[in-house]
């Protein structure tokens, strides 16, 4: 085949390549890409998307770090989410290792603790809400049964409760990923490294710290970033449990844009909130690689 030839033959198959992909394309610029640029352009406006469009361009950035609703609601979601992601950590980092090791009935370990993550995040919820119920619930029976309360507790409807409450749920329900890509990672170490170890006599604390450690920082890494934008953004779960109560006990700042879009009908307010919250996802994953970084 002639010169001319391989490179028609080339420029037709990258052409059909861009017509399996683009498809995706398209998916992703109307399911992603236009709904940020147009939330990033409705910032600029004081609307309600129908009759009202003020252009107020800047103000509802800058009144954002004016307003102490703001920051209340960042700093308690930031709290939710430090909370949230190091039980996923802990839990999955038990659970991994555990399951890890060779013994009986492993496997089928291994599929009751990733249940969790299968049921939606809307069905887990009113599971806990059912769970919590200070009339019905199962919890308070169980507990009044082995004496360690005499009435009933309202878990959710709590100032005090509501906040550990909602972060003992969204632990139960997101731990098995970190878990399973922890237990990924723990299979892909050798165990060459570990006898070698033990033969120098290195103690287990030693073989954590200088084999599985930097063994797992690529995977931990990854995981880290993902996890804390995921449940820094999370919604379902807070809304469907308490609907940010009582008063503003459980008021993530998710709760907090969408109260401010579709019950005051401020969108443009709700959708500056929007874009702050992307920076601040994107300053987490920032973060998270300077603190999980490969040391020189």
């Amino acid at each position: 085949m002639s010169k001319d030839g391989t490179v028609r033959v080339k420029v037709k198959s990258q052409r059909q390549g861009y017509y399996f992909t683009l498809p995706i394309v398209v998916m992703l610029a109307s399911l992603i890409i236009y709904p940020m640029i147009y939330g990033f352009y409705i910032s600029f406006f004081n609307t309600n998307l129908v009759t009202k469009w003020n252009f107020v361009g800047l103000k509802y950035y800058t009144a954002a770090f004016q307003e102490a609703a703001f920051y209340q609601s960042v700093l308690l979601t930031a709290w939710f989410m430090v909370l949230v992601v190091g039980g996923h950590f802990l839990l999955g980092f038990i659970l991994a290792s555990m399951l890890n090791k060779e013994f009986k009935g492993r496997t089928v370990f291994r599929v009751i603790f990733m249940l969790p993550w299968f049921f939606p995040e809307a069905v887990v919820a009113l599971l806990f809400t059912w769970i919590m119920n200070p009339m019905y619930g199962i919890l308070n029976s169980v507990l009044k049964s082995i004496g360690v309360i005499s009435t009933n507790i309202s878990w959710l409807g709590s100032k005090e409760l509501a906040f550990p409450a909602v972060v003992f749920v969204c632990i139960w329900k997101g731990f098995p990923l970190v878990m399973t890509m922890i237990l990924a990672g723990l299979q892909s170490i050798s165990k060459d490294y570990y006898e070698a170890a033990e033969i120098d006599g290195a103690s287990k604390w030693a073989q954590f710290k200088y084999i599985t450690v930097p063994a797992l920082k690529p995977i931990l890494t990854t995981v880290l970033i993902l996890d804390s934008v995921w449940w820094f953004k999370q919604y379902t779960l807070i809304y469907t449990m308490t609907a940010g109560g009582p008063g503003t006990a459980t008021n993530l700042i998710s709760l907090s844009i969408y109260g401010t879009a579709f019950n005051d009908l401020r969108f443009g307010k709700a959708s500056a909130w929007g874009i702050l919250v992307f920076f601040i996802c994107y300053l987490i994953s920032l973060v998270s690689k300077a603190v999980t970084r490969d040391d020189e």
